[in-house]
C-alpha cells in the first residue's frame, strides 16, 4: 500500500485565502464523533467476517483516493494505489482519475475584433495534478473547465482579427492555455494543451482579409473595380465607401 501526501500548494492572495479550499487534514474528531467511530467498528466486529467486504476498497494504479471519516478528511491526505479499510456508516471514499482528460469545446460564434463572425471548436487536455484540491475546489471538474474555456476562448478571440485568428491558431491556444492554468490550479487541476480545432469564417474569407489593414491597398482596389463592372460601371472609389453594398457582398 502506497500513501501519497500531496504537495503543499503556493500560498493564496489575501483576497483568496477566505474562500480558497484548504487541503490540510481536518483536526480530530469531538467526543460524539468519536462515539459513532466506536459503535461502527463494534458493529463491524460482531458481523465480522461477512462485513469484511464492506470494508475493504481497493484503488488503481492511476487513481487517488481521498477518504473522509464523518466529513473529516483523514490524516495523510489523498491515498496512492492499494487496499484501505474503512469503516462503514462513517467513511467515505472518493476516487480522484490522475489520467490526462480531455473536454471538447462546441462550435461556438465569435465576434472577431474586424468585427466579423467565426464559428470556432476546440479541445483542452488536462489531468489533476492535486487530488485534494480537485474533490474539495469544484463539484464538477469536467464541467467547470469547458464553460470556462468556453468564455476564455471568446474573450480571446474577440481581441483578434479575423486574419490573426485564422493564422494565429498556435498563440490563441497558448493565451487560453494560459488564461486557464492562472484559474484553475486553485482546484488542483493544470492544463496539458489547447487544441484550436476548427476557424469558420461566415464571411468571404478573401474579401475580408483584402479589408482587414494588413491586407493592404491593392487588393481592395482590385475588388472595388471588379464590382463596379459587376454592378453597372459604378465609381470604384463610391463603391469601396457604400457600407450598405459592401454588408451585402460580404454575407451574400
Amino acid at each position: 500500500m502506497i500513501n501519497e501526501e500531496p504537495n503543499a500548494p503556493e500560498e493564496a492572495p489575501a483576497a483568496d485565502k477566505d474562500t480558497a479550499p484548504s487541503e490540510k487534514p481536518e483536526q480530530g474528531l469531538d467526543a460524539s464523533e468519536w462515539i459513532l467511530v466506536v459503535l461502527s467498528f463494534i458493529a463491524v466486529t460482531l458481523t465480522f467476517p461477512l462485513s469484511i467486504w464492506l470494508c475493504i476498497e481497493v484503488v488503481y494504479e492511476y487513481e487517488q483516493a481521498v477518504i473522509l471519516r464523518l466529513g473529516h478528511m483523514k490524516k495523510g491526505g489523498a491515498k496512492g494505489p492499494g487496499v484501505y479499510f474503512l469503516l462503514p456508516c462513517t467513511d467515505i471514499i472518493l476516487r480522484v482519475d490522475m489520467r490526462t482528460r480531455s473536454v471538447n469545446l462546441p462550435l461556438q460564434e465569435i465576434f472577431t475584433k474586424d468585427p466579423l463572425n467565426v464559428d470556432v471548436d476546440g479541445v483542452i487536455y488536462f489531468r489533476v495534478k492535486n487530488p485534494v484540491l480537485a474533490v474539495t475546489g469544484a463539484i464538477d471538474v469536467d464541467t467547470a473547465i469547458q464553460l470556462l474555456a468556453q468564455t476564455t476562448l471568446k474573450m480571446v478571440v474577440g481581441t483578434k482579427n479575423l486574419s490573426e485568428v485564422i493564422s494565429n491558431r498556435e498563440k490563441i491556444a497558448q493565451s487560453v492555455q494560459s488564461t486557464l492554468d492562472n484559474v484553475i490550479s486553485h482546484w488542483g487541476v493544470k492544463v496539458e494543451r489547447v487544441e484550436i480545432n476548427d476557424v469558420k469564417a461566415r464571411v468571404k474569407v478573401y474579401l475580408a482579409l483584402a479589408l482587414s489593414p494588413e491586407g493592404g491597398r491593392e487588393p481592395v482596389d482590385h475588388y472595388c473595380t471588379s464590382m463596379s463592372l459587376f454592378k453597372g460601371n459604378r465609381d470604384p472609389y463610391l463603391l469601396r465607401g457604400d457600407k450598405d453594398l459592401w454588408g451585402t457582398i460580404l454575407y451574400s
